[in-house]
């Protein structure tokens, strides 16, 4: 029997690409509307909060759902981590953020029967383009930003772009939403996204409706006041990084949005300690720091390696790779970042799939050379993951801090033969074990 994934590839292969990504929209919008009026619209009488950008989606959306729920308010959660309904969080089994329709509605349907007024839903680029949303009611949409990503799918940083401004223009027609964006000031492409809702409310570091003052970071998270016309708050995150004090200022945007108080906002913020795969660490009693990190974008590297270089006591160590069958223009740069901040830098595989490993390292390797790294010295090539973990892992002495990046809370790796069983924190654990082990 062929299955859908097998029948995609059948009709990809006969018809030209271009002409497939033209169709492909429609496909999926005929599929959406079929299954959406079979089951009833599930999503009718949810509101609906959209969060999309390239980096920090995640976060936010579950800074927003933790919000909400310590508020009360019973709200479900979809991203690429998980999904569920107030503390009942399950992990999310799909190798990408938005499920393939089917599941969509079936996890809409089993939410609607949990009676969740609020539903966080990350929505992606891809989803937006190819009408996998259609006929979900956003009420809220949310950009945290929009940089280098995804260009093998939309062509242009232009098409990119437009794809996550529909959110934007979806929310405006919602006539029985409030038709709020909330958008991220120091985003270059701020202004744009905030010319397509009715009600915009911007925010940042540097502009925006609310800032962050009086700002105090460190390794552990962030401290700020932030004003709202007569209302003054103070926010305390307990994620770490200077890109973590923009998501939670998207959250206290969405609080402020909804109607929650200033010590529902303020605690509901203080509550989330932790992300699966976003920025965090692995402590098996090693006397150096670990942390597994899913970013795998030149802005999210960027932002990550600035932030966290200055806190470094020792050597910073970065393994990483780039996946197959995306953007390449990327895997350079990443890796002249990594060359950059980076003391010691580690390649390796990261869902290659159908293309040459080796030549994805040589790529990014390029770029780290640039940086002036050099092989065999401080430049490492490791296609094997587990290997390249276990090598990162053994170069690390005392104060030294190891960056595990690309794979985060992903639980399988693609290769050329399928997709195959990943946990990077397991694997992580198990490798500090092991020197710890050998060298008491």
């Amino acid at each position: 029997m062929i299955n859908k994934m097998n029948t995609r590839k059948i009709v990809k292969k006969f018809i030209p690409k271009s002409i497939f990504k033209q169709i492909e929209p429609l496909g999926h919008k005929a599929e959406a509307i079929i299954l959406h009026t079979l089951g009833g619209f599930p999503a009718r009488g949810i509101k609906v909060i959209g969060v999309t950008g390239t980096n920090g989606k995640t976060t936010t959306s579950y800074m927003i759902h933790r919000m909400l729920h310590e508020a009360g308010i019973k709200t479900g959660l979809m991203t690429t981590v998980a999904y569920g309904v107030g503390n009942d969080i399950r992990p999310q089994i799909h190798h990408m953020t938005n499920v393939p329709v089917p599941e969509l509605v079936k996890r809409l349907k089993w939410m609607k029967s949990e009676k969740i007024e609020w539903l966080v839903l990350e929505t992606t680029s891809h989803a937006l383009a190819q009408n996998r949303v259609w006929g979900i009611p956003y009420s809220i949409a949310v950009m945290t930003n929009v940089t280098h990503e995804h260009l093998d799918q939309h062509g242009t940083f232009e098409n990119y772009r437009d794809a996550k401004r529909k959110l934007f223009k979806l929310t405006s027609k919602n006539k029985k939403g409030l038709q709020i964006g909330i958008i991220n000031a120091d985003d270059p492409s701020a202004e744009l996204f905030t010319s397509d809702i009715n009600h915009p409310l911007t925010y940042g570091i540097n502009a925006g409706d609310l800032r962050a003052n009086n700002l105090e970071i460190s390794p552990t998270g962030s401290s700020y006041a932030v004003a709202h016309g007569d209302r003054h708050l103070n926010i305390n995150c307990h994620l770490p990084g200077k890109f973590n004090v923009s998501n939670s200022l998207a959250s206290v945007a969405v609080g402020l949005s909804v109607g929650l108080t200033d010590t529902q906002i303020e605690q509901g913020i203080a509550s989330l300690k932790r992300v699966e795969g976003r920025m965090d660490p692995i402590d098996e009693g090693q006397d150096f720091s670990v942390i597994v990190d899913f970013a795998h974008t030149p802005d999210s590297f960027e932002k990550l390696l600035t932030d966290i270089k200055p806190a470094v006591k020792g050597k910073l160590i970065v393994m990483f790779g780039s996946a197959g069958r995306r953007d390449e223009a990327k895997r350079a740069i990443q890796g002249e970042l990594a060359g950059k901040y980076a003391d010691e830098v580690i390649i390796t595989e990261e869902d290659d799939r159908d293309i040459d490993g080796h030549e994805i390292m040589e790529m990014i390797a390029s770029g780290a050379e640039k940086a002036g790294k050099k092989r065999e010295k401080d430049l490492f090539l490791i296609l094997d993951r587990t290997k390249a973990i276990n090598f990162t892992i053994s170069r690390a002495t005392k104060n030294d801090t190891v960056l595990l990046l690309g794979k985060g809370h992903e639980k399988t790796i693609e290769r050329a033969d399928g997709e195959h069983p990943w946990d990077e924190i397991a694997t992580a654990r198990e490798a500090i074990k092991n020197l710890v082990s050998n060298s008491n």
